[in-house]
């Protein structure tokens, strides 16, 4: 689903609801989302799962071409865990 596609479902269900008024909405959470993380919080959706951020540790690498090693600098990379609903209904039998 793009982002497109989200805002076009919302609009559906909230009829009463503008199409700009949602993709301001829709913007905003993403916004929060990502301003919150890059401030190092945590997001949490209860049912749907949590992100948050987590450090790689500097190391060496390398290039696959030259064989040449390269070294990586410390990175902080967002994370994903689902929580116990969501994995419940993707797993369910």
């Amino acid at each position: 689903m793009t982002r497109s596609e989200l805002i076009e479902k919302i609009a559906a269900k909230n009829p009463h609801l503008m199409l700009k008024d949602v993709e301001r909405i829709v913007a905003v959470v993403f916004d929060t989302i990502i301003d919150s993380l890059a401030k190092g919080d945590r997001v949490e959706f209860r049912g749907f799962g949590a992100f948050s951020v987590r450090s790689r540790s500097p190391r060496l690498a390398k290039n696959p071409r030259t064989g040449a090693e390269v070294k990586v600098e410390e990175r902080k990379i967002p994370h994903f865990k689902t929580g116990k609903q969501l994995f419940e209904s993707l797993n369910s039998k």
